[in-house]
């Protein structure tokens, strides 16, 4: 039996052609687990060939196992594929969805090729996987290819051992497979030889075509055309928020961006994510541009049509997920798209572009999908209990964990909207039935308000853990890593509910997964209107620099108070003195709003996390000067405070500072003081790994400045293949649930010895 991803990715033609060419003879088959193959042959071929099993395998597989046993010998002439089989036991093996690979690349390019042109081109290297299948294990009858039947030339492919088509579950040609046509918002279709060449058009002319991709609809325009892209933020009611851009190669990303060599190997890797890199001609705030490749046969023909770069951003109403059905997108996207480019394959699983920035000269995830789902994230334990993961509020993926295998689910996004949590209970019970468990046991975040506790909360017959929520950003790193703790966890965001019922989010822990210790904390941040104070940061604003000036804050010459009624600012300021409707945060993301209000003249986000993406693009980079800050170590735990930051940088402005250089004096001391810290903790603790995790931790300057401080004292670990945001509290959830089932397990065990000694 071999484990991992092994269905999908050509691997029984692999063990097929090992096997003829090592002379061995037998079967392989998929079932619900992996692969099972019986083979007989002389002991060296034998030997042999399971040694090769591992280290030739294809270049999407990933064998996770390899378990074997003598069998009763059976006479076989050769060796063969045999039907899959499903069995009681069921383990996730699918792969993710796979780019476009060379071969077919040029496939749908040569006009001689029957699939010239053909935008569901692809083999057992590429193409959807994911996105298409319903239910293990991974055989055409069990994905959205089912209705199409081969032709038979793509049969004879599908069953020639030699072909790279040989069992390619989605193989099709013009003849047998999928068609797309183009539409009008009224769903009249427009007459047209070639619908990717007529959207290219229009494209060009600068029309916003509704796409149906791999995963879900996109909505796309000229990137080149600001009246195109004001057009599409206009009827998406996405102002400010930025947009990703697709380019028809690597050439074209880099007239866009300046491109490190690891930058330019994720663009083109099989994976295809959205890589944040800088730009080359920076024209507002913005340091960064998110760029992507073409993944699939239709986007690589209809960026050569159109002849321009791509806005290519999901296909959804503000706050709703990413349409998947084409009478859903004629619903919801008709007063967005001028033009519908639609297809008849349906879309099984909903699946958003990944995200990666490379911070430390390494990728991180900033959100795990297409590409990256469902690939497990491996335990050196076993998990005691099936059991789901519930993850946050924001930016949510779950978990599902099984045997050794955590299963983190597809970016769902903020639980925030009906549609939203209508697609996050959908994705769990596909999850459940791709991984063939029913979990006993779910994990929830300990915030009472969440979605995902409710959810968690209302399951029948399971038992319910709650985990804190900066413990799980901890956990997550761990888990990734290989660390069993203790560490010294450094969880910085902007909100996470803590054990004493206050508001968390500037966190020092010494953890390992079954508990932790809070050694610092930073001062906390009364939220006047508790929300709409991140909706308005202006607000946190206020009641930083009250608590700094002492009262006496100099308002009138800071412009940003200019555009807010005294009105307002004399409720906040009652509402901060009288506690009412004001929770106190300690997040430092909190901390981040603020200087991004005060310091960019914005006293309002358009988005969550917006004014401190701003405020850390406009830093300075050359600029390594600090401010003043205390640190109370009488305390316990520890106390972080600012204030004296926050006059000094309020006297640098006053002075006639830029607001680049107070953006880079504010990273610079909250990374020298968090340094200082941690360096505190290991004199008191002893050496032990430091983790980073946290939201903030996906702003590279921070994080990088930070790592250089601790490099010399410390192993540093942060995330990498799950995200550092909320997108990864849920594997940090399913980790600590299973330190404490092992803990009660151990506690059950000792007693029962105990029973049978007297």
């Amino acid at each position: 039996m071999i484990r991992g991803t092994v269905q999908g990715v050509g691997f029984r033609p692999f063990v097929y052609q090992l096997a003829r060419r090592m002379g061995v003879r037998g079967s392989v088959r998929n079932d619900s687990c992996g692969v099972v193959i019986d083979a007989f042959g002389p002991g060296e071929s034998l030997a042999q060939f399971l040694r090769s099993l591992d280290a030739e395998a294809p270049p999407a597989a990933r064998v996770g196992s390899i378990d074997w046993t003598d069998i009763p010998h059976e006479p076989a002439a050769e060796f063969s594929i045999a039907l899959s089989a499903v069995s009681e036991e069921q383990r996730v093996s699918i792969p993710a969805d796979l780019a476009t690979c060379d071969e077919c690349l040029r496939d749908i390019l040569d006009p001689g090729n029957r699939r010239y042109r053909y935008a569901f081109t692809n083999c057992t290297n590429c193409g959807p996987r994911y996105s298409i299948v319903d239910r293990a294990p991974y055989d055409r009858a069990m994905t959205s290819m089912a209705t199409f039947v081969m032709c038979a030339d793509c049969r004879s492919e599908y069953e020639d051992p030699i072909n790279r088509r040989f069992h390619a579950q989605p193989n099709c040609c013009p003849k047998c497979g999928p068609r797309i046509t183009a539409m009008t918002p009224k769903q009249q279709e427009i007459t047209t030889p070639d619908a990717i060449a007529f959207a290219g058009r229009a494209l060009r002319a600068g029309f916003i075509v509704a796409i149906k991709g791999l995963g879900g609809f996109h909505l796309a325009c000229d990137a080149s055309s600001p009246a195109a892209v004001r057009r599409l933020r206009d009827r998406k009611l996405r102002e400010t928020k930025p947009l990703a851009v697709m380019v028809a190669d690597l050439a074209e990303a880099e007239r866009l961006a300046i491109l490190t060599a690891e930058e330019k190997r994720l663009l083109g890797s099989v994976e295809r994510p959205i890589v944040l890199a800088k730009k080359r001609d920076r024209d507002d705030d913005n340091l960064l541009i998110g760029l992507f490749l073409p993944y699939t046969p239709l986007h690589h023909l209809l960026l050569r049509d159109a002849g321009i770069p791509l806005v290519m951003t999901s296909g959804n109403l503000t706050d709703e997920p990413m349409v998947t059905t084409n009478s859903d997108a004629f619903e919801r996207l008709k007063h967005i798209a001028d033009v519908f480019l639609i297809h008849d394959r349906d879309i099984v699983t909903r699946v958003d572009d990944s995200i990666v920035r490379v911070i430390d000269h390494a990728p991180v995830l900033l959100r795990r999908a297409r590409g990256y789902v469902p690939r497990a994230i491996e335990s050196e334990v076993a998990f005691e209990e099936p059991l789901l993961a519930c993850g946050g509020q924001l930016k949510n993926t779950f978990c599902i964990a099984a045997g050794r295998s955590a299963f983190l689910g597809p970016h769902i996004g903020d639980l925030e909207s009906v549609e939203t949590l209508h697609t996050y209970e959908s994705s769990i019970e596909r999850m459940k039935k791709f991984a063939g468990v029913s979990p006993t046991v779910v994990a929830h975040d300990m915030h009472p308000d969440y979605f995902s506790t409710r959810y968690a909360q209302a399951q029948e017959g399971v038992r319910t853990i709650a985990v804190q929520h900066h413990h799980a950003h901890v956990a997550s790193v761990m888990a990734e890593h290989g660390l069993d703790g203790p560490v010294i966890g450094v969880a910085y965001d902007g909100t996470g509910f803590g054990t004493d019922g206050t508001l968390w989010g500037g966190e020092i822990l010494i953890a390992d997964f079954a508990g932790f210790e809070r050694f610092a904390t930073f001062r906390p941040i009364p939220l006047a209107g508790g929300e709409q104070a991140i909706r308005q940061p202006w607000r946190i604003a206020l009641a930083l620099l009250d608590e700094a000036f002492d009262n006496h804050p100099p308002l009138h010459a800071l412009p940003v108070f200019r555009g807010v009624e005294r009105t307002a600012i004399d409720a906040v300021r009652r509402m901060i003195g009288r506690k009412f409707n004001a929770p106190l945060a300690r997040g430092v993301g909190r901390y981040f709003d603020a200087f991004g209000a005060l310091f960019l003249d914005q006293p309002d986000a358009g988005y969550e996390g917006e004014l401190a993406f701003r405020w850390n693009n406009i830093a300075a980079e050359s600029e390594r000067g600090r401010y003043p800050i205390v640190l109370r170590d009488g305390l316990s735990p520890w106390e972080i405070d600012p204030r004296p930051m926050v006059r000094a940088a309020v006297e640098d402005l006053l002075a006639g500072q830029t607001a680049p250089v107070i953006s880079a004096r504010f990273h610079n001391t909250l990374a020298a003081v968090t340094v200082e810290v941690v360096r505190a903790a290991l004199d008191a603790h002893g050496t032990m790994p430091v983790v980073l995790s946290g939201g903030c931790f996906q702003n590279a300057r921070l994080a990088e400045t930070v790592i250089d401080g601790l490099r010399p004292v410390a192993r540093i670990f942060m995330n990498r293949d799950v995200p550092p945001g909320d997108g990864g509290i849920a594997l940090g959830q399913a980790f600590v649930a299973n330190a404490q089932l092992r803990a009660q397990a151990a506690v059950r065990a000792a007693t029962e010895e105990v029973l049978v000694c007297v």
